[in-house]
């Protein structure tokens, strides 16, 4: 061996040890930096002509083992959808408030009921009445403020994906950017390293926001797809697009998420996502959240009803002088259609005395004034006819949907009773009731689906207006909006027949029917289960001004909406005196007594309106029963409680596995610094011996030159 070859390989020695130390030097000084991936130099062997001649230092590259970073971005993508999760369902808790405790809107329905209890023991009490009427308003206005901290709740996730979209387009931005900064590097030789440890950064923090796959490039740098194979970085970086919905409320249907490849191809993310913040945001925004709303609707709805039904049994005294139903969405000879047994509508003076009494037998189709002979009449006439039978004493409208009877006659008020041998029915409810004639509880809108209508009833509705539905997969992507018109038939089944149809309607989706009670709903027939969602109503039943959604509650934003709308009827808000407390004897001839002051016996069907079993809908995930309303109530809380609870267990256990899988990470990845300074101490010496290597060679060559 020459001494020219001693002295090429003591400095490729020397060389590569220098190398050595300075990548150790780099893993040390980064000891606590986060996400840091310790750096390994390549070391290499050279050979000239078969003999060894020394050492290379190869390639700097980082430690990253794909095997363990693919376990750690898959584990941080899902503690990432668990937290937010966790998050909000823990503020959608919060504003329903602890059920043990005393102001939560659970306890707050007992505390109602409590309070018209308390007027059993005295109807004449002022203080009891305005105490119960109080606690009825404090109800509604908690369950409303409830409702729009759950719509706040949804604003925020929303607003939240804008934000994250805008993050992911600057990540997959500079995961790009990087890509060619390394891939330069790596063609020319030069140390890469920096930029991949800067872009494996990158890559963890992409990794919150949603499921990613990581895979080596040759030109070096890393390709970047969804957990499915949607590309997101590869010779390109991906573009996401999202439109903020603006003001949300519970009927908003909200914009998908888009993603441009780098190849120009534009998807919907919904249905590629199985992580990451945005699935926990949109699950939240599109799923828990208006299921506790649903849920909420729902129960204020049926508790309203039952009050309302037993505030129709009653009547105060004196009795109001009008009486003025809700919208019923339908034209009065529809609405009337279909009605059976018996009701009484009195007339009465100031003292409670029967000054006109007009007796309605809609079995038999006959209406009698005075206990006098029975004339028939028809859902046409029904209007006329009554007007024609209260005579002077009183009269009947109906206008927008709504009835409305009026006593003529100072200190004259109008009440009604059924005959307790038959009473009047049509969809569950008496005359009074269905009317809403002397509710309770008032509702800004359509807040009851059951209608009454049949297949044979006539819809009401404009042919060629038109509705338009969106459904979308179990994961919230769109499959299809879909414009139904409503056709020149005019029954129901000429209705149903359009929505169901394959071609013109809805069909290839579900199937719309319509119960016995006239409520519609929708069943979808695709495996998995497509959810339907309104986008657009054109429509408007004649003389009621609503629309075909608003009428049988189409979509669960419809129904969702309701808790927002309820309120105690003013003139009983503003004088409790007015509530109806007193029952009106179906048998008081004209002349007699009808109703007494200080009656009380209807203040037992306001107390006990909570106890009564009532129907259910199927509501936020809940399927439908019947059930009293506190009993829906209690369950409801138990849900929510339930599914607060197992948000954070499984935010818990997501963590719990990301740590552990970082953990394991970092025992491969992560810089251990006494290994370093083994390492340290070995190329150290590796330095000094090829140092004293050359200095071998040079006192050699001092040698031979002193020979010569």
């Amino acid at each position: 061996m020459s001494l020219t070859t001693i002295m090429n390989t003591a400095t490729s020695g020397l060389m590569t040890a220098q190398t050595q130390l300075r990548v150790i030097s780099d893993n040390v000084s980064n000891v606590n930096t986060p996400g840091y991936i310790r750096k390994v130099v390549d070391q290499n062997p050279l050979v000239t002509a078969g003999v060894g001649a020394g050492v290379e230092a190869g390639r700097i590259r980082l430690a990253t083992d794909r095997f363990l970073q693919a376990a750690a971005l898959n584990a941080n993508g899902d503690a990432a959808r668990q937290g937010v999760r966790a998050e909000m369902m823990d503020r959608i808790q919060d504003l329903f408030g602890d059920p043990s405790g005393d102001t939560s809107v659970f306890a707050q329905v007992d505390q109602m009921f409590a309070a018209f209890s308390a007027i059993t023991d005295d109807a004449t009490s002022g203080p009891r009445r305005q105490d119960a009427v109080f606690k009825a308003q404090q109800l509604f206005d908690e369950a409303a403020r409830v409702h729009a901290g759950i719509q706040a709740v949804r604003q925020d996730a929303d607003s939240r994906l804008v934000t994250a979209v805008d993050t992911i387009n600057g990540l997959l931005k500079d995961i790009e950017s990087l890509n060619v900064e390394i891939s330069r590097a790596t063609v020319v030789g030069n140390d890469s390293s920096g930029a991949e440890s800067a872009q494996a950064q990158l890559i963890d923090q992409l990794s919150q926001f949603m499921d990613v796959r990581v895979s080596a490039r040759t030109a070096g740098g890393v390709n970047l797809r969804t957990g499915d194979g949607m590309v997101l970085v590869g010779d390109g970086a991906a573009t996401l697009s999202y439109q903020r919905a603006g003001n949300i409320n519970a009927e908003t249907t909200f914009d998908q998420i888009w993603l441009t490849e780098p190849r120009g191809e534009k998807r919907q993310l919904s249905d590629h996502l199985t992580s990451g913040e945005l699935k926990g945001l949109i699950e939240l925004r599109d799923v828990e959240a208006p299921a506790a709303d649903e849920r909420l609707g729902e129960l204020m709805t049926r508790l309203a009803d039952e009050l309302n039904r037993a505030h129709n049994a009653g009547t105060s005294v004196p009795p109001p002088t009008s009486l003025t139903g809700r919208n019923t969405g339908l034209d009065l000879p529809t609405a009337v259609t279909g009605f059976t047994g018996r009701t009484e509508i009195a007339i009465m003076d100031a003292s409670g005395k029967v000054v006109r009494r007009v007796d309605v037998d809609f079995s038999a189709g006959t209406m009698s004034t005075n206990g006098g002979p029975a004339s028939a009449f028809t859902p046409g006439s029904f209007l006329a006819d009554l007007n024609a039978s209260l005579g002077a004493d009183g009269s009947a409208s109906f206008v927008n949907g709504a009835l409305t009877l009026t006593a003529n006659g100072s200190g004259n008020g109008v009440a009604i009773a059924d005959d307790p041998a038959a009473k009047s029915d049509k969809a569950g409810r008496g005359f009074s009731h269905y009317f809403g004639l002397n509710d309770l509880v008032r509702s800004d809108g359509i807040a009851l689906y059951e209608t009454g209508l049949t297949p044979a009833s006539s819809h009401g509705f404009t042919p060629g207006d038109t509705i338009t539905f969106r459904f979308s997969n179990e994961n919230g992507a769109r499959l299809k909006d879909l414009k139904v018109a409503i056709p020149p038939g005019g029954t129901m089944q000429d209705l149903l027949n359009q929505l169901n149809s394959p071609s013109a309607g809805v069909g290839q989706y579900g199937t719309f029917s319509l119960d016995s009670l006239g409520r519609m709903s929708f069943t979808p027939n695709t495996n998995p289960a497509a959810s339907m969602a309104l986008i657009e109503d054109k429509t408007s039943r004649a003389g009621s001004g609503v629309g075909f959604a608003e009428l049988f509650g189409i979509g669960a934003g419809a129904r969702a909406s309701r808790a927002d709308g309820f309120s105690i009827r003013t003139d009983v808000r503003n004088d409790p005196t007015k509530l109806a407390l007193a029952q009106l004897d179906f048998s008081a001839a004209v002349g007699a007594a009808g109703a007494a002051r200080g009656d009380g016996r209807n203040t037992q069907k306001l107390a006990d309106a909570g106890s009564n079993a009532t129907w259910f809908e199927s509501a936020g995930g809940a399927a439908g029963s019947t059930v009293s309303v506190t009993r829906y109530m209690a369950e409801f809380a138990g849900d929510l409680g339930g599914k607060a609870a197992l948000a954070s267990q499984r935010k818990d256990a997501a963590e719990t596995l990301a740590r552990e899988a970082e953990t394991r990470r970092s025992g491969i990845e992560g810089v251990n610094l006494d290994e370093e300074l083994v390492k340290l101490t070995v190329f150290q010496q590796a330095y000094a011996a090829s140092g004293r290597l050359i200095q071998a060679a040079k006192d050699m060559y001092d040698v031979l030159l002193g020979m010569l």
